[in-house]
């Protein structure tokens, strides 16, 4: 896993594959480059979609042109959030997620681009099945290098009060959605929320990575 928590960038990839550490790392940092550009107005959207793209090709330049065998499958998921002070836009490829905390009550904004996802809104699988479903870590989309590779993106309405979290399913597959709600609406700061739910994955026999990151909504100047 992959994380960057910056003052107008957040981002969390979750690399599989031999090359997977390699590839959440440059995923990330191609949405971390961000916090240093000068963003114009309206061009929220453009920018992180061009982050996304150069993200996408460095993960395609890591697979290995000279082997002789068929190349195993590299790639990452992606979540990011670009910060403006007035704007919040989001991407999304893969199965890693985005909480939003407003009001007390949590709301998953991300979309699981998942084999069992994709079931369960047909119909064909129930919601309590999917988690014990031998295919449910299969994806459907994620940054492997392909062109045909098409994230989630679009623009949020931010309050004051909001608290996100970004995370890997090795939070959100070990942790329940009731839990989440619980650490994130009772740790006075970020950084409390992310070590106590680090634990609770932990403590839960998790095999998976664990990576989050949490962020509040402050006005300037408070």
């Amino acid at each position: 896993d992959a994380v960057h928590a910056g003052s107008t960038v957040l981002a969390v990839a979750d690399g599989f594959g031999a090359g997977g550490a390699a590839a959440g790392a440059a995923a990330v940092d191609a949405v971390a480059r961000l916090e240093a550009a000068p963003i114009p107005p309206g061009e929220l959207l453009g920018f992180l979609a061009d982050a996304v793209t150069r993200a996408n090709r460095a993960v395609r330049g890591l697979a290995d042109p000279d082997s002789a065998a068929a190349p195993e499958p590299v790639g990452t998921t992606l979540t990011a959030m670009l910060w403006t002070g007035s704007a919040l836009a989001l991407v999304h490829i893969g199965d890693s997620r985005a909480y939003l905390l407003r009001g007390g009550e949590l709301r998953q904004i991300t979309h699981d681009h998942t084999f069992v996802r994709s079931m369960v809104e047909d119909g064909r699988l129930r919601p309590e099945e999917a988690a014990t479903h031998p295919q449910r870590l299969l994806l459907l989309r994620a940054l492997d290098g392909s062109p045909a590779t098409f994230p989630d993106i679009g623009l949020h309405e931010v309050r004051r009060g909001d608290r996100y979290l970004l995370c890997s399913d090795g939070l959100s597959g070990a942790v329940p959605a009731a839990e989440l709600r619980r650490v994130l609406a009772s740790a006075a700061e970020p950084e409390q929320a992310v070590r106590d739910l680090v634990a609770l994955a932990n403590d839960a026999g998790g095999a998976d990575n664990v990576s989050c990151v949490v962020a509040d909504v402050i006005p300037a100047g408070d």
